[in-house]
């Protein structure tokens, strides 16, 4: 069953205006029901969520769209060996390494924020023995 931007707007949590500039950038390709209204079928919903999660990664609508052929279901990749050229190798390559040294400086950061509160946080006063007052 199709449904349209504003369903699948409300099911992925993704606006309607971000689901038209996916459509832009060729990730999504919506039928178009004779009033001109977009049409999504079902496999569209983890669609937009494999979107979402790969540019909350930090990867561009550009290799977004070389990799999402190789995406058709949540749980598979499928490697077409005409679509994996040299470039997209290296471009994937270059890719996963800029998001290691990205993983590492978070973890790095986060390292830094948990020293910063050990070094601030009062240590917890023991109360008198027995609880009274």
């Amino acid at each position: 069953m199709a449904v349209r931007i504003g369903e699948l707007a409300r099911r992925t949590g993704v606006p309607a205006r971000m689901l038209r500039y996916y459509e832009e950038q060729d990730l999504l390709h919506p039928r178009r029901a004779a009033n001109g209204y977009r049409q999504y079928d079902e496999p569209a919903v983890w669609r937009v969520q494999q979107i979402r999660g790969l540019l909350d990664s930090g990867l561009t609508t550009e290799i977004i769209r070389r990799i999402l052929p190789f995406l058709d279901r949540p749980d598979a990749i499928h490697p077409h060996p005409d679509c994996l050229t040299a470039d997209t190798a290296a471009l994937l390559r270059r890719e996963a390494e800029r998001l290691q040294q990205r993983i590492e400086c978070l973890a790095r950061n986060r390292d830094a924020i948990y020293a910063y509160l050990a070094a601030v946080q009062e240590p917890e006063r023991p109360g008198p023995p027995g609880g009274g007052d």
